[in-house]
């Protein structure tokens, strides 16, 4: 039995908390999706960046259930489409938007862009807050790529088929899960954020003993 508490995460995509939970589990920290919690709200993205999103869905979720509570949020931002769709990336085609449709319109807007002018990055921001709501850790990293005019791959989520790693020809619906655990965007907010995590969790844990 971990000697850390359960952390929560403020989203209901399994896929993610899927993601995340594999990225803790070998550091001894379970984490749970705020969907086994039927009284948590469902908190409003209205902030204007990835980290005021973030902060939110960390504090307001944290206070309504009283347990550390993770806040991410992240999305594609185009360079083409001058930084879109970023804050409303799972939203970019309207509200309840599928990942299919997200993606129609994406390409859509695209369409007479050519391939060497399709740079993107994926963001990343990742906050946790105690139970009582302040956030007490936020960071933030980026992967840079570009986006390819058709779908490669069936890994991954949202716009993950079309995003493609130069270096690597390949796209993260391409790549294995293993691999896209030390290139993506979110893997990389999550190397900088365990240590400081482990070491809040160890200080805040064991300075009650």
């Amino acid at each position: 039995m971990s000697q850390y508490p359960a952390i929560i995460l403020a989203s209901r995509n399994s896929k993610k908390a899927g993601e995340i939970s594999e990225l803790l589990h070998p550091h001894g920290i379970h984490v749970q999706s705020v969907a086994g919690f039927p009284d948590a709200p469902e908190v409003v993205e209205d902030g204007s960046t990835f980290a005021e999103n973030a902060a939110k869905k960390a504090s307001q979720t944290a206070l309504a259930i009283s347990q550390w509570t993770i806040g991410e949020d992240s999305g594609l931002m185009i360079d083409a489409l001058h930084g879109a769709p970023g804050i409303y990336s799972a939203r970019f085609s309207g509200e309840d938007a599928t990942d299919e449709q997200n993606n129609a319109k994406m390409i859509q807007e695209l369409k007479d862009v050519p391939l060497e002018k399709r740079t993107a990055a994926y963001i990343c921001n990742v906050a946790i807050s105690n139970p009582q709501g302040k956030i007490c850790l936020q960071v933030e990293a980026r992967c840079r790529g570009r986006m390819t005019d058709s779908p490669r791959g069936r890994n991954g989520f949202g716009y993950d088929p079309y995003f493609e790693i130069i270096e690597l020809h390949k796209t993260f619906g391409e790549l294995a899960p293993i691999v896209k655990q030390h290139l993506s965007h979110r893997a990389r907010a999550f190397e900088r954020f365990i240590p400081q995590l482990v070491d809040l969790f160890q200080h805040e844990y064991t300075s009650r003993t």
